[in-house]
Order: C-alpha cells, then sequence, then structure tokens
C-alpha cells in the first residue's frame, strides 16, 4: 500500500530552523516527482516546492526561495524540507504529495497526512 509519512514538524520561534521529513513505502520512489504543500488556517492550500525523480529539477514558490531547500535521498526513499529563517506566517500544516510522473508541474497524486508547524514566540 502507497504511504507517504511526514515528520519534524513542531514549535519553532522566529528566525529558527526545521527540517521537515516525507519517508514513503509501498511504491518506487525514485519514478515520482515529489513536493511539500502547506495549508495555513483559514487559506487555501498552496505549493511550496517540488524536486523531481531524479533531482535535478527543484521548483520553489517565490516566498520560500533562498529559505526553503527540498532534497531527496533515493536510497533512504526520503524526501526533506530544510526550512531557514522561519516567519509567523510559514505556521501551516505542510503535506508531503508524490506526482505519477517523474517531473514537477501539475497535480499530485498521493497525499501524506500532514505534519504541524508552528513559529511563534
Amino acid at each position: 500500500q502507497l504511504q507517504l509519512v511526514e515528520s519534524g514538524g513542531g514549535l519553532v520561534q522566529p528566525g529558527g530552523s526545521l527540517i521537515l521529513s516525507c519517508a514513503y513505502s509501498g511504491f518506487t520512489f525514485d519514478y515520482h516527482a515529489i513536493g511539500w504543500l502547506r495549508q495555513a488556517p483559514g487559506k487555501d492550500r498552496e505549493g511550496v516546492s517540488c524536486i523531481s525523480s531524479s533531482g535535478n529539477s527543484i521548483n520553489n514558490a517565490d516566498s520560500e526561495k533562498g529559505r526553503f531547500t527540498i532534497t531527496r535521498d533515493n536510497a533512504k526513499n526520503t524526501v526533506y524540507l530544510q526550512m531557514n529563517s522561519l516567519k509567523p506566517e510559514d505556521t501551516a500544516i505542510y503535506y508531503c504529495a508524490a506526482r505519477k510522473s517523474s517531473s514537477c508541474g501539475g497535480e499530485y497524486d498521493y497525499w501524506g497526512q500532514g505534519t504541524q508547524v508552528t513559529v511563534s514566540s
């Protein structure tokens, strides 16, 4: 059974850092583009970052460029999101999602349960 499991969320002070992890099971991980998306209270879900199956292509939302870094380790079946210089507006539930395609862009086909990130002093 295909499964994506996020971890690493929590409470952090403004300016702090977190590393989110997304572990998969049940499908051939390195065939799929993987993305991170988030949803803040009262707001629509938005894309944060996506990495292609090879890791050669990365898409980042403008607001995260320079602060967030997505990487993947196909040997460990895990994608990471390093988040630095966190702001209160980064507070949201962060979701890991996979596409059937190897490239980023378009809808996601599989979703994790999400992990809460709260940025507050």
